[in-house]
């Protein structure tokens, strides 16, 4: 039963800093960085998302480093983007939200924007039909230094919290899963081992922002593959991080870019729009092996929350629950159930004033039907396929219409 005193629209507290309520922004990439930097339409998309009721809305996902880039058009933190970045922070502060970061390193993923995909373990890259290069110990060392690196360029641009990305089959989730660190060094075998690369990331960041924004974590509750990351070594990480007080809070998720991405969306499999999208070489792979890659499960709403009530009972720290929520219903059961915060995507994506509508007295579900289209248009700018052109949020036609 939920608890109804706890109203999802009050300010709270998020580690150093507080937000205007419990609705966050969940890091959609966008699809919309130009030469690796910001740009207007960027900051046009998030302006929907924060004029229409979200207390914290995340700029997904950036990479620490160039060989951290999973797709072309993404933002790669350098200090030369700061004042870039600032004007994204400076809107979201004047609309009266606060401004979240994800940042991480894609690894694996890479490997499918022609780098090294830089694993714990040499395996093979099925969506780029290409083999990942192995991490070196020197290797981890500076990804660790660039994420710290990266969390100090978010600060000085303005930045009110860190996501780093520990999720989805990037870097640090590759290391996690046993079934693809087949390492016998320090970063490898125990779950210590695997999870160390974690907890020094979050550490380094840490102190590398010494309290001047709050820090955040996205860890799957699942990998969603057999053999991979699961719930009972995620509920014993979670209670890692929390002994090592480097976070503010965890955000629960799953499924893997990597292995299966279908795991996190749910619903129906977009195959025939993916495949449109890639070049011809890397179509044919796709198409072969695509319902193996990405394998149509059933939609539920809140599907995460059997897994993550399993963290909820291991752990204190404040917990972010994501995993297609669309009703205002939920999110008092959510918070009744003891998670400080929901955040949301598609939904939001699909009506960007959901929240707005719901503390306006509104109480209709999402309109979000889950058919996942948006997917394959983080290629040419994150967008519900369902909304006119000229109402999408960062593109050509909304800029166009909010100078007139």
């Amino acid at each position: 039963m939920s608890d109804s005193t706890i109203d999802p629209f009050a300010p709270v507290p998020l580690g150093p800093i507080t937000l205007p309520n419990r609705f966050i922004k969940a890091a959609t990439f966008e699809g919309m960085a130009i030469d690796n930097s910001m740009s207007d339409h960027i900051i046009e998309y998030h302006r929907a998302h924060v004029a229409g009721g979200v207390g914290l809305t995340t700029l997904a996902y950036c990479a620490i480093s160039a060989d951290g880039q999973g797709a072309p058009n993404e933002i790669i933190m350098r200090e030369e983007i700061v004042d870039d970045l600032s004007a994204f922070t400076a809107m979201v502060h004047d609309e009266g939200a606060m401004a979240s970061i994800q940042l991480g390193h894609a690894g694996p993923v890479g490997a499918g924007a022609k780098r090294k995909g830089l694993s714990a373990s040499r395996v093979l890259a099925k969506q780029a039909m290409r083999y990942t290069t192995p991490a070196s110990s020197t290797d981890l060392n500076r990804v660790i230094r660039d994420f710290a690196s990266a969390a100090k360029i978010a600060v000085n641009a303005g930045f009110d919290c860190i996501e780093l990305h520990f999720g989805h089959g990037y870097l640090v989730s590759n290391f996690l899963s046993p079934k693809l660190n087949r390492r016998d060094d320090q970063w490898g075998g125990s779950l210590a081992n695997r999870a160390r690369l974690a907890r020094e990331v979050a550490g380094a960041v840490h102190a590398a922002v010494n309290g001047s924004a709050a820090i955040t974590a996205k860890l799957n509750l699942s990998d969603g593959v057999p053999g991979g990351f699961w719930i009972d070594e995620s509920v014993q990480v979670a209670a890692m991080l929390e002994d090592d007080g480097t976070l503010d809070a965890l955000e629960l998720s799953g499924g893997s870019s990597f292995e299966n991405p279908m795991y996190l969306f749910r619903g129906e499999a977009p195959i025939a729009e993916m495949a449109a999208v890639f070049p011809t070489p890397i179509r044919i792979g796709f198409k072969l092996t695509a319902k193996h890659f990405m394998p149509e499960l059933p939609f539920e709403e809140a599907f995460f929350l059997p897994y993550a009530r399993q963290v909820r009972a291991a752990v204190s720290m404040p917990l972010i629950l994501l995993g297609g929520i669309n009703r205002l219903e939920t999110v008092h059961n959510a918070l009744g159930e003891g998670f400080e915060f929901v955040a949301m995507g598609r939904a939001l994506l699909r009506q960007p004033d959901l929240v707005d509508r719901w503390n306006s007295g509104d109480r209709r579900s999402g309109l979000c039907i889950h058919c996942n289209k948006c997917m394959p248009s983080i290629y040419q700018g994150t967008h519900c396929v369902l909304v006119p052109a000229d109402e999408r949020p960062g593109h050509e036609s909304w800029i166009k219409r909010r100078q007139s």
